[in-house]
């Protein structure tokens, strides 16, 4: 490509970031990267009123938890700053103006009550509200700067020609175009003199470089009235790449108010940020001439290409979610596993109890995601209570008199344990089973029921009791056999 690709992520500071924006921010900058490009972080907020406290390092944060390392930005700085919008304020006014003075542009001085007056009118004949140029029409430019300098409120619309085609080209889509008569004169300079959306993104992105624009589908719409403006402004527009939406299922996109989780709340569940950008990455593109799921940051930006994008909404799936989690903590190295489970376990227990090492080699094979290790090992630290129906067990023909006599029958084999270690427990007692008449299921299934008070644990017989330790094996098992 002749011009440097240069491709910005714009959240708003309204809060956690969201998953679709997670996928938006990847994509951006995976295209930046598949091409020697920069990638360029701005936040947008000149929406006051849904600014969140403590958002923007939020987003900073996640941004550098996710490994999307971006160029240039508002704490990392760059040669095109500020990179956030309320501190460009002074920018927009001066093109907004420029604009006018092209007739691109033009003041409205109409009220919040004219307009909505108006728009009721229209709703009563059944008609989509539009505003009608009355300012346009009625307000010749002297006049509105003599009513301005007056300090009389106003706002800049932007002027839609009324005749003709807007158009632009995307990515996915190819290329679009609307009649202009279907366009509203939106605002672009609002009455406290902060820039809408839809203006402050045109000017910033030109000013900033930016060659290409990924964003949702809900701004297909727009893109028409931003390339006017770029028309107007006799700028060169980017290149838009328009994803579909991240659904909950067919009918409902992800939302937080819907209580549907953020990054960082994957995060705190115990899910791993590759696992999590790898699953991220497959919601909406799959990669050509490869059926391969397994991807790192590195693979993901050699691959990386729109036209593996879909057209079709993607579905978010925990179930996939937590397939991709727990193959990639199966992964792991052994340290860098127990590294991640210690703080999870010490939350039921002190690791320092226990043989942690080999308390994580159990666990590892069957942790999905690493909020469930709590529930998966509490047992250890405090015997819950015992439910002597789990004793029975119809495979085995376990019933709880066999119960209670395997567990009379065990006991002093694992009293006389010289040494307390997995091999000589599982030596002891598997040598001594034939000459009970039990078989060994019938011996293995009470104890490990005794001892641990679960139907499901991370281990057999032998590596429960290892863990617990004699002493606390040995008094657990009394309490069974007298529950019995």
């Amino acid at each position: 490509m002749s011009t440097p690709v240069r491709t910005r992520f714009a959240p708003s500071p309204t809060g956690y970031l969201h998953l679709g924006g997670l996928r938006t921010a990847l994509y951006t900058y995976l295209y930046a990267k598949k091409h020697n490009g920069t990638f360029i972080l701005r936040i947008e907020d000149t929406d006051q009123e849904r600014e969140v406290p403590g958002a923007v390092e939020l987003i900073y944060k996640s941004m550098r938890q996710a490994g999307l390392l971006y160029d240039e930005g508002p704490d990392v700085g760059g040669d095109y700053g500020p990179y956030i919008q309320t501190q460009r304020r002074d920018i927009y006014p001066k093109y907004a103006w420029e604009l006018v003075e092209r007739g691109g542009a033009y003041c409205c001085f109409c009220t919040k009550e004219d307009i909505e007056r108006k728009r009721k009118e229209a709703e009563a004949r059944g008609e989509t509200y539009k505003y009608d140029k009355h300012c346009l029409h009625n307000v010749p430019l002297e006049e509105a700067k003599r009513r301005i300098a007056a300090g009389e409120p106003y706002v800049i619309r932007q002027n839609v020609p009324t005749t003709g085609k807007a158009s632009f080209d995307d990515m996915l889509y190819g290329h679009v175009e609307v009649d202009c008569d279907t366009l509203d004169d939106n605002v672009l300079i609002k009455a406290d003199g902060l820039p809408t959306y839809n203006f402050a993104n045109v000017i910033d992105d030109h000013l900033m470089a930016i060659t290409h624009v990924t964003r949702g589908t809900e701004y297909l719409s727009s893109a028409p009235k931003y390339n006017l403006l770029y028309e107007a402004f006799g700028w060169t527009p980017p290149v838009y790449m328009h994803l579909t939406p991240v659904m909950k299922d067919a009918t409902r996109k992800l939302s937080k108010r819907y209580g549907d989780p953020s990054f960082e709340d994957l995060l705190a569940q115990g899910y791993l940020k590759e696992a999590i950008i790898n699953f991220i990455a497959l919601l909406g593109w799959a990669p050509k001439d490869t059926t391969e799921e397994f991807f790192s940051m590195d693979d993901l930006i050699r691959l990386f290409d729109a036209d593996g994008l879909s057209k079709s909404p993607a579905i978010f799936n925990t179930e996939k979610l937590n397939w991709f989690n727990a193959e990639y903590v199966r992964r792991m190295s052994p340290e860098a596993y127990e590294a991640a489970a210690r703080p999870w376990l010490a939350q039921v227990l002190d690791p320092e109890r226990f043989d942690l090492s080999r308390l994580c080699e159990l666990l590892q094979g069957r942790t999905e995601v690493f909020n469930q290790l709590p529930g998966m090992v509490d047992f250890l630290a405090k015997m819950p209570p015992l439910d002597t129906e789990l004793f029975v067990h119809k495979k085995s023909k376990c019933t709880q008199e066999i119960a209670k006599e395997a567990l009379a029958f065990v006991r002093p084999l694992l009293v006389a344990v010289p040494e307390w270690t997995e091999s000589a427990l599982h030596d002891a007692v598997m040598e001594a089973i034939p000459a009970s008449g039990m078989k060994n299921s019938q011996v293995l299934w009470p104890l490990r029921i005794a001892i641990t008070g679960r139907a499901a644990t991370p281990g057999g017989a032998f590596e429960m009791a290892y863990l617990l330790g004699r002493e606390e094996t040995l008094a657990r098992l009394d309490a069974a056999m007298a529950a019995l």
